[in-house]
C-alpha cells in the first residue's frame, strides 16, 4: 500500500509530533495557582489541544483570575 519513501516519511512526521509533545511544558499562575496544560489547552478561550505556553496569543490571560502571560512560571 505504501512505498518505502512514504514509510520513512510518516515516521518522521510522527516522530517530530512525540518530540513535540514531550517537550511541551506546563506552566502555573502564579497569582491563582491555575495550570496550563498544553495537552487541554484553553478550549473555553479558543485554545486548542496541543497549543504550547509559547505559542500562546500575547492577550492571552489566565481564564482563572485574568492576569496576562508574564505572570506564569515552568510547573516543577
Amino acid at each position: 500500500m505504501f512505498n518505502n519513501r512514504t514509510k520513512r516519511a510518516f515516521k518522521r512526521y510522527y516522530r517530530r509530533i512525540n518530540l513535540k509533545k514531550k517537550f511541551m511544558e506546563k506552566y502555573i499562575c502564579t497569582v491563582c495557582d491555575y495550570v496550563y496544560d498544553p495537552e487541554l489547552g484553553d478550549p473555553e478561550n479558543g485554545i486548542e489541544p496541543g497549543t504550547s505556553f509559547e505559542d500562546l496569543p500575547e492577550d492571552w490571560v489566565c481564564p482563572l483570575c485574568g492576569v496576562g502571560k508574564e505572570e506564569f512560571e515552568k510547573a516543577s
